[in-house]
């Protein structure tokens, strides 16, 4: 779309708050965003990670400009950025632009609301190879940056839940961690690893968009 600007993402940079009235929509290139949420004075959450296979703002197909969720680049990266004004004009005049939109909001759905059971029932081990094979699908590389805090975050658990976890995929010879460089080694093990949510998301996505 002509109204789309190609900007580039830092590291860390917050797009946006919790409680923000939405003035933009991103559509990530190879940058991605996690979302987070916060209650109450606990740490943030991470309740959802966004890259080229979808969009920041869904929320104004549904009439909405409030922003329900922090984001936070967690991928630095080119994302092309367009005015909500502008992408409001664009969804009142493409029916198609609706309907992919609307079914990415409906995989999102059924993603979050697999993540709530995943949070409840699976063990650390298997949510972090999950949570590492959603970041090496978005950030196209088996290498990123990451620490044992930011994991602990996205994750909702304790520091040394995640150290136990990751020393445990690392003795496996399926990831290599050394001062917040992690390569993921064995992709396949990875996936074996990993609890049954990451499996489901990936059928959801492919069912609906891609």
């Amino acid at each position: 779309m002509a109204v789309c600007e190609p900007v580039h993402l830092v590291l860390g940079e917050v797009l946006r708050e919790r409680g923000d009235v939405l003035r933009h929509v991103y559509f990530p290139v190879d940058g991605f965003i996690s979302l987070l949420v916060q209650t109450d004075q606990h740490p943030s959450l991470e309740v959802g990670m966004v890259g080229r296979e979808g969009m920041v703002g869904a929320a104004l197909l549904l009439g909405v400009d409030a922003v329900p969720s922090r984001a936070l680049v967690q991928g630095a990266g080119l994302v092309l950025r367009v005015d909500k004004d502008a992408f409001d004009e664009q969804l009142a005049l493409s029916l198609a632009l609706r309907q992919v939109i609307g079914r990415f909001v409906y995989v999102r759905l059924t993603q979050m609301a697999g993540l709530a059971a995943c949070l409840r029932f699976h063990l650390i081990g298997p949510r972090l190879a999950r949570w590492l094979l959603m970041s090496q699908d978005r950030a196209h590389s088996a290498r990123f940056h990451v620490t044992h805090e930011f994991l602990a975050a996205m994750l909702g658990v304790r520091r040394v839940g995640v150290t136990a976890a990751a020393g445990a995929l690392a003795r496996q010879d399926l990831i290599t961690y050394h001062r917040g460089e992690l390569r993921v080694l064995d992709r396949t093990g990875l996936e074996r690893a990993a609890c049954t949510c990451y499996a489901t998301d990936c059928s959801v996505y492919h069912e609906h968009l891609a």
